[in-house]
């Protein structure tokens, strides 16, 4: 079974402390120490191990530049057979139809059973999967954590839903699953697995290698533009907790003891 896991690289929140940047539109992105997006790797370590117990190769791929690279070669390092870096300048400021538009281009160059995205990046809005299923006409499920392979030509994959529950979908082959965290348990990747696969080279397709429009993609072309970040007032009751986490998990605990949630 050909695999491929659509990724991304994202500010890491356990790394930085984040705020917004002068214009308020967006959050100060000088100096953040980036990571892969945590629903993407889950579904790295899902496509790893389908590939393991039925064959066939893993392929990462993430639109972006030069930096992203670091994230393929992690996930290479984790046991993904191929990287790709699909990078030209014409895919800045893409929204979510944009990134949907170029990986859809490049998935038609390619022959792959099972595409897998997470269920959302860092800003959240959960659209990139759905969107690459509908251009490429393939059946489509979100929030999967679970999958099961029938036979050749269908999975049987759960998905989360209101209230805890789960509803169970038999789906087609080919297909875009989007995957939530927990689904598995992501293996460690070590800084001597980084340094083994260092000298892989990595393709990098650009807007005329896989026959894209300019003129479809980019911030020009984008329909949806982010024009206001902003931190919400309090709320009544609410208290803002300052200091290391350490300090903060002894103020929470204080703060439900004091309230009579601890017996």
């Amino acid at each position: 079974m050909e695999i491929l896991v659509c990724a991304r690289r994202v500010p890491d929140t356990s790394e930085n402390d984040i705020q917004l940047n002068s214009a308020g539109n967006d959050i100060e992105r000088d100096d953040l120490v980036y990571s892969i997006n945590e629903s993407d790797n889950y579904a790295v370590e899902e496509a790893l191990q389908i590939a393991a117990k039925f064959g066939g190769s893993v392929t990462v791929a993430t639109v972006g530049g030069e930096d992203d690279e670091e994230i393929l070669r992690r996930e290479m390092a984790m046991g993904a057979n191929h990287g790709v870096l699909i990078s030209d300048d014409a895919f800045a400021g893409s929204d979510g139809r944009g990134i949907a538009t170029v990986l859809a281009a490049f998935v038609r160059k390619g022959r792959y059973d099972l595409i897998l995205t997470g269920v959302q990046a860092d800003d959240g809005a959960a659209q990139v999967g759905g969107m690459l299923a509908a251009m490429l006409d393939y059946p489509f499920a979100s929030l999967v954590n679970s999958i099961e392979i029938l036979d050749g030509n269908k999975l049987k994959v759960g998905r989360e839903i209101a209230g805890g529950n789960r509803e169970i979908s038999e789906i087609d082959l080919p297909c875009v699953l989007s995957i939530q965290t927990g689904i598995n348990e992501p293996r460690y990747v070590g800084m001597r697995g980084i340094r083994q696969v260092a000298s892989i080279p990595i393709p990098t397709p650009s807007a005329a290698e896989l026959g894209i429009d300019p003129a479809t993609v980019g911030e020009m072309a984008a329909r949806v533009k982010r024009i206001d970040y902003f931190v919400p007032a309090l709320g009544k009751g609410a208290e803002m907790l300052s200091g290391s986490r350490e300090e903060n998990i002894d103020k929470v605990v204080n703060l439900i003891a004091a309230k009579g949630g601890l017996k």
